[in-house]
């Protein structure tokens, strides 16, 4: 079965379903999207900006509006630790910027 789907700027060229019900992909990447894996292979994950489907916003507040928030919308806050360290990572490809967070769980 081939299949192609979009993932950042990158594409699955292929999938197939093992024995033990995991999916091995085949996927195709732009040089420097595979240089900010930063040589790591395991703890991989795969997604598309298309799925996204909640909207938030940005805001802004001090002097001159110098300190940037990413708001976490209200059905996304569930379970979270937010009094734990975060870590984030800053993804850039030709025409978008993805900020990934991650945020551990109670």
């Amino acid at each position: 079965m081939l299949l192609a789907y979009k993932i950042l700027m990158g594409v699955i060229l292929g999938s197939k379903v093992t024995n033990d019900g995991k999916v091995i992909f085949t996927i195709s990447l732009d040089r420097e999207e595979a240089l900010q894996l930063k040589g790591h292979i395991t703890n991989i994950n795969v997604f598309s900006d298309h799925l996204v489907d909640v909207k938030t916003n940005l805001s802004t507040r001090g002097r001159n509006e110098s300190t940037k928030y990413f708001l976490i919308p209200t059905q996304l806050r569930k379970n979270l630790k937010f009094n734990g360290e975060v870590r984030c990572q800053r993804l850039d490809s030709r025409n978008k910027t993805i900020f990934v967070y991650v945020v551990d769980k109670f």
